[in-house]
């Protein structure tokens, strides 16, 4: 069998799984009374909540990008307001739904890949944006070395561009991504499988 490169924050059973991120959270003063919900675009921004009160927080429902980074609010005992399909973009969405009266707060990494919340701000829609964590390209996956033959999987557009700063990808290899934006971050030159639904699993039914 090719070995099974997991390049992500999670693990998978079946995979060689290689942490692409080290993670480190920040604790900005926010006044969460000022805010009707958030906007939650990974499972870090759930982790760096518990850093405050939840008395606080935990009444303002969340509209949040995959299920997975619902699954992470609510598991705080959060509120989910809608759920996107995965990509920044069905985010501005379903924004645009909404009153533009509403407040909102973008929980967010120091660098993101998608510009969706600055196109929601031309149009008038009110949202805050707070730096809640930054993610740094891990020891591990610079140091990593993968087989000829591998399944690479990626599930961000940062772990790509980590994988990339010691490694090439070739020819041999069988690219999987997890959606969209992450696909981008590839060169152009590599072919790619694109996962049927932005979730670990969904990468694996590809291979």
């Amino acid at each position: 069998m090719r070995p099974i490169y997991l390049f992500s924050i999670s693990s998978h059973p079946d995979a060689i799984s290689i942490n692409s991120l080290d993670i480190t959270f920040f604790k900005p003063d926010i006044d969460f009374s000022k805010y009707d919900y958030f906007i939650i675009t990974s499972k870090q921004a759930s982790k760096a909540l518990q850093q405050y009160d939840k008395e606080c927080y935990i009444d303002i429902p969340a509209l949040c990008i995959s299920k997975q980074s619902a699954k992470s609010y609510e598991s705080l005992g959060g509120k989910v307001l809608e759920i996107g399909r995965g990509y920044g973009d069905t985010l501005q969405e379903k924004i645009k739904h909404y009153p533009k009266e509403m407040k909102w707060l973008y929980l967010r990494a120091k660098v993101v890949a998608s510009d969706f919340v600055q196109k929601c701000k031309k149009d008038a829609y009110n949202i805050d944006e707070v730096v809640v964590y930054e993610s740094r390209c891990s020891k591990k996956i610079l140091n990593t070395q993968v087989e000829d033959e591998a399944v690479l999987i990626f599930t961000s557009p940062s772990s790509v561009k980590c994988f990339l700063q010691n490694n090439v990808i070739k020819t041999t290899h069988k690219v999987i991504v997890i959606g969209t934006t992450t696909a981008k971050a590839l060169p152009k030159s590599i072919s790619y499988t694109l996962a049927k639904e932005p979730t670990i699993q969904s990468c694996f039914e590809n291979l």
